[in-house]
This record gives C-alpha cells, sequence and structure tokens, in this order.
C-alpha cells in the first residue's frame, strides 16, 4: 500500500493555492483529507514545540477512521543537543532524553486512535556517523519502544552499508529523501530496511543553504520530474508492507498539487477539486 500527502497541511500561503481563500484555520485539516482526498499527513509543528495532548486529540477525532499520521520528533532531542553553534545553550543528552520522554507521552491520543503510523527523527547535518550516535538513536528507540520510527539523515556520510545494516537490525525505518544535489546534503537511495517505507521531497532549490527557512522550499516538481519517482516508489513498496510519501516542497502549496499529481500518476484514486480555481 502507498499513501502520499503533505508534510503540514496548515499554510497560509496555501489560501488561494490549494485552499479557498477564506478557509478558517480549523477547518484546513478537514479540507485537506474531504475535499483533496489525502488519507495521510506528516505533522511538522512538533519540530518546534512539544504540543499538548489535547492538539492530538483533535486531530484524531477530526478526520476518518483511516486517516494516519506521522509525527515530526521536537528538535530538542533532534538536532539542539549536537549543534555547537548553541554553546552553553546545547541540552545535554539526558536533558533531551528528558524532551523525549514527555513528547513520547503526548502521542498517547494518536496511538489509542490507532492512527500514529510513525515518528520521524530527522537529523541535522552536523550529525555525523559514529558509535556515539548510533548509540543515541537506540536510547530514543527505547524511549519510542511502542512507536516505529524513521530516520532521516542530513549528512550523506550516513549513505553506507553499515548504516542500512545497522536500521535494518534495529527494525528502524531509512528515510528516502529527495533534495537539492549540494555538498554534504544526501541523494535519493532507495532502500527499504523495515516493513514500513517512508519518502521525502524536499524540492530542488539551489539556495538551500543560503535561503531563509520560508524559502529553503520553494520548489515546484515537474510533471518529468515526478514521472522519474513512479518506479522508483513502485520498487520501495516491494519491500515494505506500506510505503508513505511526503511532499515537505509546502511553499505556495506546491506540496499539495505535487502529490496529487504523483497520486495520478501512480493511479491512485482521489476525490478533489480544481485546486487552482479556489
Amino acid at each position: 500500500m502507498i499513501r502520499i500527502g503533505t508534510s503540514g497541511y496548515s499554510f497560509s500561503d496555501w489560501r488561494g493555492t490549494a485552499y479557498p481563500k477564506k478557509l478558517k484555520s480549523e477547518e484546513m485539516l478537514s479540507y485537506y483529507e474531504q475535499e483533496l482526498g489525502f488519507d495521510c499527513v506528516e505533522i511538522n509543528s512538533t519540530y518546534y514545540a512539544i504540543l499538548n495532548e489535547r492538539a492530538y486529540m483533535s486531530m484524531a477525532e477530526n478526520t476518518g477512521n483511516t486517516f494516519e499520521f506521522t509525527v515530526k520528533g521536537y528538535r530538542g532531542f533532534t538536532h539542539d543537543p549536537f549543534d555547537g553553534r548553541l554553546k552553553e545553550n546545547r541540552p545535554s543528552r539526558e536533558k533531551a532524553l528528558e524532551h523525549a520522554r514527555r513528547f513520547n507521552e503526548t502521542l498517547e491520543p494518536l496511538r489509542k486512535k490507532n492512527k500514529l503510523a510513525s515518528l520521524l527523527l530527522q537529523f541535522p547535518v552536523f550529525f555525523t556517523p559514529s558509535r556515539d550516535h548510533r548509540e543515541y538513536i537506540l536510547a530514543l528507540k527505547n524511549v519510542f519502544a511502542k512507536t516505529e520510527l524513521a530516520v532521516e539523515f542530513r549528512n550523506s556520510a550516513w549513505i553506507s552499508e553499515e548504516t542500512f545494516g545497522f536500521l535494518q537490525e534495529n527494525r528502524l525505518i531509512f528515510c528516502s529523501v529527495d533534495e537539492p544535489a549540494l555538498p554534504r546534503l544526501v541523494p535519493f537511495v532507495n532502500r527499504v530496511t523495515a516493513q514500513k517505507a517512508y519518502f521525502r521531497l524536499h524540492g530542488r532549490n539551489k539556495e538551500w543553504f543560503n535561503a531563509p527557512v520560508s524559502l529553503r522550499y520553494d520548489y515546484s516538481y515537474s510533471d518529468e520530474e515526478l514521472e522519474k519517482f513512479v518506479p522508483e516508489i513502485k520498487k520501495m513498496n516491494t519491500g515494505a508492507k506500506k510505503s508513505y510519501v511526503f511532499f515537505n516542497n509546502c511553499h505556495k502549496g506546491y506540496a499539495v498539487k505535487n502529490a496529487l499529481t504523483l497520486k495520478e500518476r501512480l493511479g491512485i484514486s482521489s476525490e478533489r477539486r480544481d485546486l487552482f480555481s479556489c
């Protein structure tokens, strides 16, 4: 089974592009599911703050029984402990694991509704391959023992048979990515290391390291670019029981347009409206 969605659903610049101009924020998730026809979403706001249980309960109650969520891990346990730029403000590993334990508790409403597909651990470019870092990943696996984990690396040094073996041995999902072809960033690699597959498309903005975060994902895939991923995703899905594909190029609703196009190319039915007549 292949499920396709976007990395987030609540963006002001989607109004008038992916959403009707006057759509209220509290109506966006329902519109995303019911009008655009998506059956999954990746929650990204959780990178910036730990949500409370009520937020997840609301998401669960306002979506259909088969709708699924993946949730991105909080930066307090994926990024900040390894960022030397934070200096004295950098949290200790124990503090980071405390954040992880609190984060884990908040996910319970999604677990109870059987709507939590996985937790995404995205590690930064300065998180390099080492025994110490592999042990840290396993420490997080222990914290999130009731949840399947997908691991996304931003440093290309992780792309090795040693890494794939480590992930497979520990039943961790390798997150394949498509992102700009720039030094240090990870190229697209089609590998499945667990029962689920995970693929994130970030766009190919060449100004990745120079653009502000708000513009880093300003990129729309052409139909030709998307077509090249069709056989890759089908191949990915042969090695997994379920595959998740999320578009993170959310600027101006590009993610929605590209996700719906890819669904069509893969023959995945979707009840949809003419997006750009909103």
